[in-house]
């Protein structure tokens, strides 16, 4: 069957898609001991199967939350370089009962020759990237924006106080696209390259400009998440955890602005400083509270 894609939702705050940690297709409830061997029940991320083709070619099965395959499927594609920016998508059929999405385009493609250049990265599961990738670093172009020390700390301080499976169950990844301090669409996935292809896919759907964005992640700034931000185009990263040497590199030598351990007042960046612009004062910036610095421990990774 063929679905259509979700139009953004009416929410009344900045938001045009956030976590929804209530939706039961997402958590289970699991009973155990804990460390006293006291009963306990918690919540647990589920995750699924999710296969996608390219038209009449399986390309890849990926584990997954379950939420937005169609936004996935599309980003995956987008991210791996099978989809180019201009392509013209003519359907995304999913099928949820055979755990199925499938990607019709305009154009024939050629993921034969992208097949056996793929190559595995560092990142969580199953993220891989083809070895033409290394191409869109050494040509990239990314806009001139700036970043406000004010719309980081803002943007940061609205991210970790939206209710999230983040906070809720843990074992997630989250990334967030945004516009100077206010997140736009926040998505979560069991693997953090599944997290960035949704919201491709998203960008890619609506034809949202990546000029003047920003992408935050919860998880690490290695040679992957670069890679991604770069081909998106967008010219500003930021985490809330560390960095790999390689993801430091590549994002010097593409101009990409690279910011890790964001948490509270304090953050690093390792690239691309010259966009920062230091306007806030420190003096009105509030510590992280404890509830953040637990789930920052248990998720750098």
């Amino acid at each position: 069957m063929t679905a259509p894609l979700p139009a953004p939702p009416a929410i009344d705050d900045d938001y045009v898609i956030r976590p929804d940690p209530a939706d039961p297709r997402l958590t289970e409830r699991v009973a155990g001991v804990d460390h006293t061997g006291a009963p306990i029940e918690t919540a647990v991320t589920v995750e699924r199967a999710l296969t996608i083709y390219l038209n009449a070619q399986e390309i890849v099965t990926a584990m997954t939350i379950g939420d937005y395959p169609e936004y996935l499927a599309i980003g995956y594609l987008l991210n791996q370089n099978m989809l180019r920016p201009d392509d013209v998508v003519t359907g995304v059929d999913y099928d949820a009962d055979l755990a199925v999405a499938v990607v019709r385009t305009e154009r024939a493609t050629d993921y034969e020759e992208k097949l056996k250049k793929k190559v595995q990265t560092s990142g969580c599961a199953q993220g891989t990237v083809f070895g033409d990738l290394m191409e869109v670093i050494e040509n990239a172009a990314l806009p001139q924006a700036e970043l406000r020390t004010s719309w980081l700390y803002a943007l940061t301080h609205r991210i970790n106080t939206t209710p999230s499976l983040y906070l809720e169950a843990g074992a997630i990844h989250g990334c967030v696209l945004a516009a100077r301090d206010r997140p736009l669409v926040y998505m979560e996935d069991v693997g953090r390259h599944n997290a960035v292809d949704k919201i491709a896919g998203w960008m890619f759907r609506h034809r949202v400009p990546a000029h003047d964005k920003i992408f935050y992640t919860t998880g690490r700034l290695t040679s992957e998440m670069v890679i991604k931000t770069v081909r998106m185009g967008i010219p500003i990263l930021v985490s809330r955890s560390g960095f790999t040497a390689w993801g430091v590199e590549l994002a010097r030598k593409a101009g990409l602005t690279l910011i890790g351990r964001a948490r509270g007042k304090r953050f690093v960046a390792l690239a691309g400083e010259g966009r920062i612009v230091f306007d806030q004062d420190l003096a009105h910036v509030e510590d992280e509270s404890a509830k953040h610095r637990r789930k920052a421990a248990a998720h750098d990774d």
